[in-house]
């Protein structure tokens, strides 16, 4: 008889996390996953000769260290030496805001802002962050706390302007209350705008700013070494060794469930395998979940683009720091303030920013085990406030942001990157992926990669993972507190299925 105690739908990052958590509890688990590989964002790829590359996702901040004990995971998340650089024109002369060690933050602050009033009241702000992280990181693997709860807890740990600034008034009165400085306002508020199409107006930034600051209690972003491939292996690893059972190239097309059975379908090649199951988890996309399920859901839109570049060797900046501090943290480009407010106008308007945000890193500045050679690296953009529903022209429009971002780059080099992008065939080492792009190959609704809008970490209980049907869980990043690559949301499905009698 075809039957698991639990059948995981998709082979994403947090189903692998909870097949491997429930198969250690001595549960039958089978995962199954449409495409070739499992991993779903989560995944190295070589689109050039002698690189592997994290082709969607490519830090680490939300896993927290309690699972990779669990598991047992051998993984290598290493700092960068350099949180950020902002380059900047200002009166005309080219400088930039530099987030590194304590001196040149402050001195790097007082340049730009002309005294050190500033430095201070970032400081002030991100030490209450800091407080906030601490006490609400935990809670991510615990039951689903209530509001009044969480309060308390941010309260008696950061204090009442902090649970202020982050849970009850708009993003964009903490900052313009906060910080005096555009790009100071700017360099801040983007933790809130990843894949959020949204105002800083809008509530919806502070639940995404929020969870890109409380990572393990710290909300460092930190590069895994070997890319993001190695953290899908490792996952798979400890996933098999548990004794779960993971078939690839099989794609769900139908989920039944009553509350006490289930039952999954899923057709491989030109075969259609029915599976009977006591629990199953959805790893998929809420929209994905509802198709299978004979029901008509609402595809939730996503709002960036992900390109990925091979160089041959880093460019100059006319700001005369050294590429080496420059592009080892997060790159801000043209994301003061002011600019992604215009930015989220005109794209929600239905045009192409002219100077569109983003953000970009180079991985191999502190993870050279991705590419062969000894001189070449790799950079990495994301850019904001690019909705799906712009990309109607999907080639087109990804070709014309793509030169759009090189050229705000170019703004900021001396050395222009078309000199310094490696080739193949005369053809530049540059991919990129749009909305669209995620949607056909991942099968994420409107290239959502938070698989639907976030929303905060607390409710009316249980683990933010249920559904309307008992033995229907979500384990995905749909699930309350599932966005990002933590595990999460794969940690707590298996938990809130092993809380409940065999």
């Amino acid at each position: 008889m075809n039957r698991h105690d639990v059948v995981v739908v998709g082979g994403g990052h947090n189903a692998l996390v909870a097949a491997a958590y429930l198969a250690r509890a001595g549960r039958s688990v089978l995962v199954v996953e449409r495409l070739d590989r499992v991993g779903g964002a989560a995944v190295s790829a070589s689109p050039f000769p002698g690189v592997r590359l994290s082709r969607y996702s490519y830090l680490v901040s939300l896993l927290p260290d309690r699972i990779v004990a669990d598991l047992g995971l051998r993984l290598t998340l290493r700092s960068r030496s350099v949180s950020s650089y902002t380059p900047i024109v200002r009166d005309g002369v080219h400088t930039g805001l530099l987030v590194g060690d304590e001196a040149e933050t402050t001195a790097s602050f007082r340049a730009l802002t002309g005294s050190d009033a500033e430095y201070a009241r970032w400081r002030e702000f991100y030490a209450g962050i800091s407080r906030m992280a601490v006490a609400l990181a935990p809670t991510l693997l615990e039951p689903l706390p209530t509001k009044e709860s969480v309060r308390d807890l941010v309260v008696s740990a950061a204090g009442r302007t902090v649970w202020r600034q982050v849970f009850e008034q708009p993003l964009s009165e903490t900052l313009t209350t906060t910080f005096t400085d555009d790009v100071v306002r700017g360099v801040v508020a983007t933790d809130g705008l990843i894949g959020t199409h949204a105002s800083l107006t809008d509530m919806r930034a502070n639940r995404c700013f929020l969870y890109h600051v409380i990572g393990n209690g710290t909300g460092e972003w930190r590069v895994p070494v070997g890319g993001m491939g190695a953290v899908t292996a490792e996952l798979t690893r400890a996933a098999r060794e548990a004794g779960a059972h993971i078939v690839t190239g099989a794609e769900v097309v139908r989920v039944d469930v009553d509350g006490k059975t289930a039952q999954v379908i899923y057709r491989a090649g030109d075969e259609e395998v029915a599976v009977d199951a006591g629990y199953v988890l959805s790893g998929v996309a809420p929209a994905v979940l509802d198709r299978v399920r004979g029901r008509v859901g609402t595809p939730p839109v996503g709002a960036q683009l992900k390109v990925n570049v091979l160089l041959d060797r880093l460019p100059r900046l006319r700001s005369g720091i050294s590429p080496e501090q420059a592009f080892a943290g997060t790159f801000h480009l043209d994301e003061s303030y002011t600019e992604l407010e215009e930015a989220y106008r005109l794209s929600a308007a239905g045009s192409l920013p002219e100077r569109p945000p983003g953000e970009m890193y180079c991985h191999t500045l502190t993870d050279r085990s991705i590419v062969d050679s000894p001189t070449a690296h790799t950079l990495t953009l994301f850019g904001l406030h690019l909705p799906d529903t712009l990309f109607t022209d999907n080639d087109a429009t990804r070709d014309e942001l793509v030169r759009r971002y090189l050229a705000g780059l170019d703004r900021h080099l001396l050395d222009p990157i078309a000199d310094c992008l490696a080739t193949i065939d005369g053809r530049p080492c540059v991919e990129a992926r749009t909305p669209r792009d995620l949607e056909a190959e991942l099968a994420m609704p409107g290239g959502n990669i938070f698989h639907g809008d976030l929303a905060w970490p607390f409710g009316d209980g249980g683990w933010g993972v249920e559904t309307d049907v008992p033995n229907l869980l979500v384990c995905g990043s749909g699930a309350r507190r599932g966005g990002g690559v933590s595990g999460i949301a794969g940690h707590n499905a298996a938990m809130a299925v092993l809380a409940r009698p065999v």
